[in-house]
């Protein structure tokens, strides 16, 4: 049984809205889907533990849905990182290797990389991920991996990917709480460009958004590799609430609302749709326009991409993304979002599914499981990339190797 469950990749998403485990079995030929639990969430909010027990209930829940499907116990996981507190900066730093060039080992890869990380953070701050965008070889820039190669001076430009400790620290809590052992992070737009970006897009340059129930986070790629980190503090969530306050409905009837007859887009509403609207108290339901709905829902969306296209433009990543923009997460599933996005940011713009694990059900090839999906993929990549390093190299340092 050890050694079974030693083939096992799990992964544990905290979300705002539902927490989800996942188990995955490394088999020959690639990744196999064992099992998976949703439950509620409760306790999480905007990628945030606000409250422990109940965030801990909602983990235990899932897992233990999990390992009924598996017929297998789940005790260690990857756990999904995202929200407001998350921060990214590129870096930059290098070493002297002589006057003459020499060969360039790994432990000069590593001094390098620490060279660039070396830059002061507040104490409540840590880093989550380094993430090498390419290597310098005697002022030539270009290099993917410099081990073996020679040179004098090497130089590296990394992205940073920085969390709230106590906000990353509260995830783990509760998951440890929960019975599970927390074996690494992982930015949750990361993971979900394992299972939903394609070679081509991350070569020409794409942003992948999530969009959550509490945030959007999204990231950048160019040349295959992150080049920018961001989160829109607007998710799926405030869409709803926009709905409860617009419509003088409960929260609980304006995501049902929101799931049946909401759109993003006024103009895809044909005129004359009705829809029954639960009022709060004692009060009788209401039949109104549909077109309501999407009156109250499209300048939501308009409001969290032109946040979208000004946070690129700012950090001068707006034209970077040729290929455009990628979305996924659950929101992203809003009709009429599609057409907003393109209308907004002036790119092309696609919605995203993830691919898909060998014996999974359907259910969960949707867009708000890529995160979820993302994290076995992740998780695979690095007990490879682990596999391949000497001891010693540093954990925080896999994605080198793993390649974007």
């Amino acid at each position: 049984m050890a050694n079974r469950e030693q083939n096992f990749i799990t992964a544990i998403d905290v979300g705002s809205a539902k927490t989800c485990a996942l188990m995955a079995e490394v088999t020959d030929n690639g990744l196999r889907y064992r099992g998976h639990g949703v439950a509620e969430s409760r306790g999480s909010r905007k990628g945030i533990i606000v409250e422990l027990d109940k965030a801990v209930a909602a983990v235990q829940k899932a897992v233990e849905a999990a390992e009924n499907v598996a017929g297998a116990a789940l005790e260690h996981a990857i756990i999904g990182i995202g929200g407001a507190h998350i921060r990214g900066l590129n870096t930059h730093g290098g070493i002297s290797l002589g006057t003459r060039p020499r060969e360039i080992g790994r432990d000069e890869i590593k001094q390098a990389v620490e060279r660039a990380r070396s830059i002061p953070l507040p104490a409540d701050r840590e880093i989550l991920h380094l993430l090498p965008q390419e290597f310098i070889l005697d002022e030539q820039p270009g290099v993917h991996d410099p081990l073996g190669m020679m040179a004098s001076r090497l130089e590296v430009r990394v992205h940073m990917v920085t969390a709230g400790t106590s906000a990353v620290q509260n995830v783990i809590t509760a998951v440890n709480k929960a019975g599970v052992h927390v074996e690494d992070t992982v930015f949750e737009p990361l993971a979900a460009a394992d299972s939903v970006l394609r070679a081509d897009e991350r070569e020409l340059g794409v942003c992948l958004a999530d969009i959550g129930a509490g945030s959007t986070d999204f990231i950048v790629f160019q040349q295959g590799a992150v080049v920018h980190t961001g989160v829109i503090p607007v998710g799926g969530d405030h869409f709803t609430s926009d709905l409860s306050v617009g419509l003088c409905t409960p929260l609980s009837e304006a995501e049902k609302i929101k799931k049946v007859y909401g759109n993003a887009s006024v103009t895809l509403i044909p005129e004359g749709n009705e829809v029954e609207v639960p009022s709060v108290g004692d009060r009788p339901s209401r039949l109104l326009p549909q077109r309501i709905v999407a009156e109250i829902l499209e300048p939501r969306a308009r409001e969290l991409f032109e946040m979208m296209r000004d946070a690129l433009r700012q950090s001068g990543m707006y034209d970077v993304c040729i290929a455009g923009v990628v979305l996924t997460g659950g929101a992203s599933r809003l009709p009429g979002i599609f057409d907003v996005a393109e209308s907004v940011l002036r790119r092309p713009v696609r919605l995203s599914w993830p691919a898909p694990l060998a014996k999974m059900p359907s259910t969960l090839s949707e867009p708000e499981f890529a995160t979820l999906l993302g994290m076995v993929n992740y998780g695979q990549r690095a007990r490879i990339a682990r596999g391949l390093q000497e001891s010693g190299f540093g954990s925080r340092l896999k994605a080198m190797l793993m390649g974007a």
